[in-house]
């Protein structure tokens, strides 16, 4: 590495990371570095690029930190798969591309902290849609010729025209954008999918820009910590091969997930003084919220036999996936550049919830993310689970090896209102299939199976088969509280020239997958970073059932 100064130094690659690449460095006077730990996002790997095989991308170690948590207490003892990319484009590259921006009252939520008026929805929403190229058109909720491609899927699957009809026989609404008006209800998922190959944040953001002569990209570097003068952030040490290198700059931005940037920060000498001193790390900042508040949605399948040979099932053939492989590879069409999960929906589980707490994906297969099916053989699922959890977990260094994995710690199922959500959900779930709609296709319910029906036998089914969502998030929470680390501006409380930008930040995690609303958070980073003229608030009205005043809504 050349040893000069940089104007912005940023840690991780990702999905926030390559936002903040593309940014930062659109002014030729900005100096920009982007340290990623992980590889480059190789053209030429189907495992990354066709939708279908997202299976392989988690399930491997050549993309992926594959991170386990510590043996949950409330699911016996397990230890949760917890996949996380390793890679340029970071966790865009293993995801499962569905776009899902959150409900705007996530965001009404955010504002009700102390000091963060500026990212309620009418703030966030001008930056969603500077984010977007949604193919299928704009609106003044969506965008059109931002750098992120979205696409909107036919749906053309029997099992999805029954599920439709379903949903609706069971007294929930159809809604033609989730992103849009109305959340609430069922309808298509957008996908992070461009021309039938999945359009993670580095093809969005960096590689068009990479030849940049003030951008510097530095992969399989891997950072040790942060250095500082005092308070100040003045550089960050990394190791490439068996060299340590250290590059100084102006604003260090702290780009690593809900995982990576706490272990980063704790290993700096930033978190709880107590807990890191214990390992020998000088302490740079007493910041106990630093790790703390680790939330993450947990999902279960609930799956049933197909009547019908109307789903994929054939397509796990190994005698099928040449021609489906070949499909793809030259005209990048068919079952390989669907991501199959097209469809799905949120809903309210009982009436004191004040918006959905309940997010469903439907799938045409029966099948889990190792890829394995059921013997039954022809099937489909829903996933399902709950969205505005109240469990905590946390996020923490076992040693002053950054090469250590860190404690990581969901808490899954630790609460009475979990607990409640969950058996809401199986049963709910099972009301959205048991419709005549579903007469013909249905055939029995393979999982969790008709004798799981108490709730306790419901509790101990999740407790046994529940699987993250992959939506670690808020271990670095923005506010200005005792825990809070950072603030409305997403800087380091008591550190200057120190940022980050992340799932991390959230105070609470969103309403669905996180990709987009951490694309959101990266791309109003950048204006705070450069000194922009924030984007103007767009008042635009959404939907609520009740039409409770958002004053009123979280003042308990």
């Amino acid at each position: 590495m050349p040893e000069e100064k940089y104007d912005f130094i940023i840690i991780g690659g990702g999905s926030a990371g390559s936002v903040l690449a593309n940014r930062l460095s659109e002014d030729p006077n900005n100096n920009v570095l982007v340290i990623e730990a992980g590889r480059m996002d190789h053209i030429w790997d189907f495992r990354i690029h066709m939708p279908a095989a997202l299976t392989y991308p988690l399930s491997g170690t050549f993309y992926n930190w594959a991170y386990e948590s510590d043996p949950e207490p409330y699911m016996g003892g397990r230890r949760i798969y917890q996949p996380r990319g390793k890679v340029l484009g970071g966790s865009s590259c293993i995801n499962g591309m569905i776009f899902i921006r959150g409900n705007p009252l996530d965001y009404e939520k955010w504002a009700e902290e102390d000091g963060l008026e500026d990212w309620n929805f009418s703030h966030c929403l001008p930056y969603f849609k500077r984010l977007e190229n949604r193919l299928a058109g704009a609106d003044k909720y969506r965008g059109q010729g931002g750098p992120l491609h979205l696409t909107t899927p036919k749906c053309d699957n029997p099992l999805f025209d029954a599920f439709f009809a379903s949903v609706q026989q069971a007294g929930y609404p159809l809604t033609d954008d989730v992103n849009g008006y109305q959340q609430e209800g069922f309808g298509k998922f957008d996908a992070t999918i461009y021309k039938g190959k999945r359009w993670n944040a580095a093809r969005a953001y960096l590689h068009p820009v990479k030849q940049r002569k003030n951008l510097t990209i530095s992969l399989k570097s891997n950072v040790t910590r942060i250095l500082f003068e005092g308070k100040k952030a003045i550089g960050v040490e990394f190791q490439k091969g068996k060299t340590l290198h250290k590059v100084y700059g102006g604003e260090v931005v702290c780009c690593g997930g809900a995982i990576n940037s706490p272990q980063v920060l704790q290993l700096s000498g930033i978190g709880n003084g107590k807990e890191i001193s214990q390992h020998g790390i000088k302490v740079v900042a007493d910041l106990p919220g630093v790790g703390e508040n680790l939330q993450d949605h947990l999902e279960v399948y609930v799956q049933w036999a197909a009547k019908k040979p109307v789903s994929l099932y054939p397509s796990l053939k190994f005698y099928n996936q040449p021609k489906i492989g070949l499909e793809w590879l030259f005209n990048k069409t068919g079952i390989g550049a669907s991501n199959h999960f097209e469809a799905g929906g949120f809903i309210r589980s009982n009436d004191d919830v004040t918006y959905p707490n309940l997010q469903y994906h439907f799938l045409p297969i029966a099948i889990r993310y190792d890829g394995s099916a059921p013997n039954e053989g022809h099937g489909f699922q829903l996933h399902v689970g709950p969205m505005n959890t109240d469990v905590r977990g946390h996020v923490k260094i076992k040693s002053a090896d950054p090469n250590e994995y860190p404690s990581i710690l969901f808490n899954y199922l630790s609460t009475e209102q979990e607990r409640k959500e969950w058996i809401e959900a199986i049963r709910c779930t099972r009301n959205l299939i048991n419709q005549p709609a579903f007469d013909d296709l249905r055939g029995d319910e393979i999982s969790p199976g008709s004798a799981v029906e108490t709730d306790e036998q419901i509790l101990e089914f999740v407790a046994r088969e529940g699987e993250s969502a992959y939506h670690p998030s808020c271990t670095c929470k923005m506010g200005y509280d005792d825990m809070a680390v950072v603030d409305k501006n997403l800087s380091v409380h008591g550190i200057s020239n120190l940022s980050v930008v992340d799932a991390s930040v959230m105070p609470y995690v969103t309403n669905g997958n996180i990709y987009a609303p951490v694309i959101m958070i990266a791309e109003k980073a950048a204006d705070i970073l450069l000194g922009n003229t924030p984007a103007p608030p767009e008042e635009v009205p959404f939907y609520h059932h009740n039409k409770i005043t958002v004053k009123n809504q979280f003042s308990n």
